[in-house]
C-alpha cells in the first residue's frame, strides 16, 4: 500500500525532485554513485546465476544411477 503523497507526484513533481537530488549532490557525484549501483546488480545477477548452476549441479548429482551393474539386468 503506497502512501497518499506518492500516488499524487506526476511529472512535474518528479522533476522537481530530480533537479533538487541534481543540485544537492551534483551529477559527478550521482554518476558515481549510479556506477556503483550498475556494479552491484551485475555482481548480484551473477551471484544468481552460480547460485542456479550449483543447484542444477546438486541435482544432477542426486539424480545418478548408483545401482550396481549385476543388480540392473534384474529389473
Amino acid at each position: 500500500m503506497t502512501p497518499m503523497f506518492i500516488q499524487n507526484i506526476g511529472v512535474p513533481g518528479m522533476l522537481l525532485i530530480a533537479v533538487v537530488v541534481l543540485v544537492l549532490f551534483g551529477r559527478g557525484k550521482i554518476s558515481a554513485m549510479m556506477g556503483e549501483v550498475g556494479k552491484g546488480i551485475t555482481a548480484f545477477k551473477k551471484g544468481v546465476d552460480d547460485g542456479k548452476k550449483e543447484l542444477e549441479d546438486a541435482a544432477a548429482e542426486e539424480a545418478k544411477d548408483v545401482t550396481p551393474e549385476e543388480d540392473k539386468d534384474k529389473v
